[in-house]
């Protein structure tokens, strides 16, 4: 039974808009530089029920309760009494450095208690403002609440870092956004054109559907090597593929989870289907994540909602 037929896992996705979020490796890797080949309902955050539910990650701007349920994730950088507080502001360009941040709450403290959401309780994306670069990563947290990990951002410019969690006080999740400048000599780049395939460590990825503003689309992406259909997808992080999506203009960002009922022994691949709904016309790049011989690896399309 293919995955395109099972039933929705995990939170299906942020309505108001944005795409963005894959899965990456479990602790710290790195999806590398993306060239065109690698890596609204609700909230564009994790939570949700594991049916499909959606949740929003942002408030709207220009305030209200009603609007606050319709804003997109990861635009601001303090929501519902959280802030997302990057104690690291910058990073140099083409080097090791170690990214530090916490999540404090409306009393500025740290907070310490999260639900954990796909096997980790805190999902950090960045993301370079022209979309060519974007990692996945899974920082770990001290006990006073700091959040650190390591990464490598290969150019100079401006980057938007997404955090993505539930505090235990909360039902929900959000998520929050703040800029990282990486220092270096800048050489603005644009995203890849829209193509139908993308190709990473010498598997092909097709992508299948069409993104149309205000309605749900469904995406399909099927996995092959050599030609030959790959059915050996691995699960990662409770899911066999994550779709990680950013809108080009203000990298607002959006969190799909696939189509699938719980792995078991069937065939897994090779195709992954999701739901997706964005808000307007215009450019989005999505990174798909999945897995094949215990390493995670990233295909990355940019495609145009009309």
């Amino acid at each position: 039974m293919s995955l395109k037929k099972i039933g929705a896992f995990g939170t299906a996705l942020a309505a108001s808009f944005a795409l963005a979020y894959g899965v990456a490796h479990a602790v710290a890797p790195d999806s590398a530089r993306t060239s065109g080949e690698t890596s609204a309902h609700a909230t564009g955050g994790h939570g949700g029920d594991e049916h499909g539910s959606q949740e929003q990650g942002g408030q709207e701007h220009g305030g209200g309760a009603a609007a606050a349920a319709h804003t997109p994730g990861g635009l601001q950088v303090s929501e519902r009494g959280y802030t997302l507080d990057l104690l690291t502001p910058r990073l140099p360009a083409g080097k090791d450095g170690v990214l530090r941040f916490a999540v404090r709450d409306a009393d500025g403290h740290p907070v310490t208690a999260y639900r954990a959401e796909h096997e980790k309780e805190l999902h950090l994306i960045v993301a370079s403002r022209d979309l060519t670069t974007y990692r996945h990563l899974h920082p770990v947290r001290a006990a006073d609440g700091t959040w650190s990990t390591t990464t490598a951002l290969p150019e100079a410019g401006t980057y938007r870092v997404f955090a993505d969690f539930t505090p235990t006080a909360e039902r929900d999740g959000l998520t929050l956004g703040a800029d990282l400048a990486v220092s270096g000599t800048y050489r603005p780049a644009t995203p890849p054109a829209p193509a139908a395939t993308a190709t990473v460590d010498g598997y092909t990825v097709r992508l299948g559907g069409t993104l149309r503003p205000g309605e749900e689309s469904e995406l399909t992406f099927t996995v092959t090597r050599a030609g030959r259909p790959v059915t050996a997808l691995q699960p990662y992080l409770g899911a066999y593929g994550h779709l990680v999506a950013l809108r080009s203009g203000d990298l607002a960002y959006l969190h799909v989870h696939p189509h699938q009922e719980a792995y078991g022994t069937e065939t897994s691949g090779p195709e992954v289907s999701f739901t997706a709904a964005v808000p307007s016309a215009g450019t989005y790049r999505l990174f798909l994540d999945f897995r094949t011989g215990d390493k995670v690896r990233t295909a990355a399309f940019t495609v145009t909602a009309r």
